[in-house]
């Protein structure tokens, strides 16, 4: 059964917006709220591009299973690169979902300071050792199962960060790069464990992404 999904309420959108740091960010603390997703809502925003490569995530914890994301070589060619470039590294394995909003949205990515087992107390403010990337906006739209890169209030921010979408949320369009779309394992998302208050901060332990390789389109 899904628990989550929908829009993300106007007025707390309009809020997050105005703070210095934006919806979706490296360490962004906001006070957006969201109601649950459509029972019936399935994954993918229409994320165009040719099939793979695929990032194969193992998520544990509350969540348990697999999740496949399409990386979008042909919206976001560099976002895509720097992902499947970290995961093959190894460095997603072991990261943490440290920031998870009901209706909205699960946030992960941060290998500096996300890492199982670490503080995690500043897991949302870090990212790796390679340079920020610019932007690669496009008009795919925000919706359920679309996978878009955390940034900062600076455009050309993004990093290692991503988070995956519960539910629409227009207001991100145009805002954000959209890097892909999970194609299976929605109902494992679904199951993330929840973040409490606005900014879905995780208390206790977080359900961690144990183990992340890249799989290649003709596999």
């Amino acid at each position: 059964m899904h628990r989550r999904g929908g829009l993300l309420a106007a007025g707390a959108a309009a809020a997050a917006l105005a703070l210095g740091w934006t919806l979706l960010p490296v360490g962004a603390q906001t006070d957006e709220t969201a109601p649950a997703a459509p029972a019936d809502a399935t994954a993918g925003g229409g994320a165009a591009g040719a099939p793979g490569p695929y990032l194969v995530i193992q998520v544990a914890g509350e969540a348990e299973g697999e999740v496949v994301i399409d990386l979008n070589e042909e919206a976001a060619p560099k976002h895509a690169a720097r992902l499947q470039a970290l995961a093959e590294n190894g460095a997603y394995d072991g990261v943490v979902f440290h920031r998870v909003i009901e209706g909205f949205m699960a946030q992960t990515g941060d290998v500096e300071y996300g890492k199982t087992g670490a503080n995690i107390a500043r897991a949302g403010t870090g990212g790796s050792h390679l340079p920020d990337l610019e932007a690669e906006f496009s008009d795919i739209a925000f919706e359920r199962g679309v996978v878009g890169m955390a940034r900062s209030n600076n455009p050309d921010s993004a990093n290692s960060q991503f988070f995956i979408m519960f539910g629409p949320a227009g207001h991100l369009n145009g805002q954000y790069t959209v890097v892909g779309e999970v194609v299976e394992g929605m109902d494992v998302v679904d199951a993330i464990k929840l973040g409490t208050g606005g900014n879905g901060a995780i208390v206790g332990a977080p359900d961690v992404m144990e183990d992340v390789e890249v799989r290649a389109a003709e596999e």
